[in-house]
């Protein structure tokens, strides 16, 4: 009997089989617009608008990880920037589309999972990702990591907006290994100022603080118990 080879990427799909098919989730999950779900607003974040603001950032070429409705996709690209809003839910970018086209602003959404984008290195200026790291399973955190080092130009930024560890919308405090144990991210995992600096010990931090609370109405998002963080690339 002839012996199967197993390589590395056979182990990280096997160990993506333990966990939720992520496809029908989201789709489900965008499906119904009128949930109360404060991520639903179509308003920018508040640290994104703040780095902007403080001339952190400036016009350039932006890829978005799991960028859901479009929210901060289409702030970028109104801010003069040209957009890649990446997200594995066709639900979600159909409503991004509509936003976009509501506020008469071009963003390329790309319907695909981040792991499988074919992108050229140093493409990008910053990297943003508003809710899409805590989704991650730990296995493929180093290939996140390699993702957002390809993608981006040297001394581009990375900024990223997570749950809080015990956090009220989210932020699951168990260990890596208990991910596999209970095979569940327990609707996504929590973070902390150190667990931030050590998964991107690689890059220059910038800024790491909890998310500052925007009384509604407003013009920009902003919920306790989220975690933001800004690093550049070396």
């Amino acid at each position: 009997m002839k012996e199967t080879i197993y390589d590395y990427e056979d182990l990280l799909k096997m160990l993506d089989s333990l966990l939720r098919e992520p496809t029908q989730f989201w789709d489900t999950f965008y499906s119904d617009r009128e949930r109360g779900v404060p991520f639903f607003a179509n308003f920018p974040d508040e640290n994104l608008v703040s780095y902007f603001e403080k001339s952190l950032f400036i016009p350039g070429k932006v890829l978005e990880l799991g960028c859901g409705p479009g929210r901060n996709a289409i702030y970028f690209a109104e801010k003069g920037c040209t957009v890649d809003a990446v997200d594995l839910s066709q639900e979600s970018l159909k409503w991004a589309e509509e936003r976009a086209n509501e506020k008469s602003v071009s963003v390329n959404f790309i319907n695909e999972n981040i792991f499988e984008l074919d992108i050229a290195e140093g493409t990008y200026d910053i990297v943003y990702d508003s809710g899409c790291l805590h989704h991650i399973a730990p296995h493929r955190r180093m290939s996140y990591i390699d993702l957002v080092k390809k993608a981006l130009k040297p001394n581009g930024f990375f900024a990223i907006t997570c749950f809080v560890q015990g956090g009220e919308f989210g932020g699951a405090d168990i260990s890596d290994w208990e991910v596999y144990r209970l095979r569940s991210l327990k609707g996504g995992l929590g973070y902390t100022d150190e667990k931030l600096r050590s998964i991107f010990k690689d890059f220059k931090e910038i800024e790491i603080r909890k998310m500052k609370e925007i009384k509604q109405p407003n013009e920009v998002f902003g919920v306790p118990d989220l975690l933001t963080a800004l690093f550049q690339k070396y």
